[in-house]
């Protein structure tokens, strides 16, 4: 199966050499294998070959969230998320498709090796504030999408902090809610910590200017953190705007690890545990 993608989406430049292997296996809990520009086959043997054994592979519309689910059901390693991206919801509700996007993300969820509904939740940075109804109705669906399939819901949230907190008040959440890439503060961490949201932290948190995601880390529990790639992008330092890949995932673990003063060892299998935990067996 190859990737829907000719090459990495915004990346440029010779990918970055494989990393110590980790000694404990661990994931990459948020990733688009499909813009890699690579075959899925060698993205998976470079992953495990670092100790990354499992790999969560996001959808963002109808055609990736099919091929996703595709993916995870052809390649053991692999689950999926289904869903439409914040910025794709204002585009389907203008054109009059939403209510039929919705459907068919209905029947994805469906699917064994599907595993979480995402990503989805609000984007005010791409999105200006003609599209912002459109997003906060598509987000309130796709969380019940989540809480009547019993998957995880897994956020993006850019620029919108307080109304995706007031959302999942509002709306029944479900029982496992990931912020994916989370790019709040500290004070946000302990928020989410505190209602037991997840916090899945991307290369990012290695930039230099990503103070405020650090104080996160140092706040966010072992037991409710994930590490990403999101993949082709965000690749963590030395190596920022070079293509990523799940591969890498061991650069931003051991960062994590780091900021955090704990053994790496110990953050691989915690990061383990929980993804089980919220994405069910790996």
């Amino acid at each position: 199966m190859s990737p829907r993608s000719d090459g990495p989406a915004g990346r440029s430049g010779e990918p970055p050499p494989p990393p110590e292997p980790l000694p404990v296996p661990a994931l990459d809990s948020h990733c688009h294998l499909d813009l890699l520009g690579v075959p899925v086959e060698r993205a998976l043997a470079e992953a495990l070959a670092v100790g990354i054994t499992s790999v969560v592979q996001v959808g963002v519309d109808l055609p990736s969230s099919r091929w996703s689910a595709e993916t995870a059901a052809a390649y053991p390693e692999v689950v999926a998320t289904v869903a439409l991206h914040p910025n794709e919801a204002p585009r389907l509700a203008e054109a009059g498709r939403l209510e039929e996007a919705l459907a068919e993300l209905d029947r994805l969820a469906a699917l064994p090796r599907v595993r979480g509904i995402g990503e989805t939740g609000l984007d005010y940075y791409r999105t200006g504030p003609d599209g912002v109804a459109a997003q906060q109705e598509s987000f309130r669906r796709h969380i019940d999408l989540a809480v009547r399939h019993r998957l995880a819901l897994v956020i993006h949230d850019r620029e919108a902090h307080g109304d995706v907190l007031r959302i999942l008040e509002e709306e029944v959440s479900p029982d496992r809610v990931v912020f994916h890439c989370f790019s709040g503060d500290a004070e946000m961490a302990k928020v989410c910590a505190d209602r037991g949201y997840f916090l899945s932290f991307a290369g990012n948190v290695t930039f230099k200017n990503a103070r405020a995601l650090r104080d996160a880390v140092a706040v966010a529990p072992a037991d409710q953190l994930l590490v990403e790639t999101d993949a082709p992008f965000l690749t963590p330092m030395p190596y920022r705007g070079r293509p990523n890949a799940p591969y890498l995932v061991p650069l931003t673990l051991r960062y994590i690890a780091e900021v955090k003063g704990v053994d790496p060892n110990d953050l691989c299998a915690a990061v383990s545990r929980t993804g089980q935990q919220v994405f069910g067996p790996l």
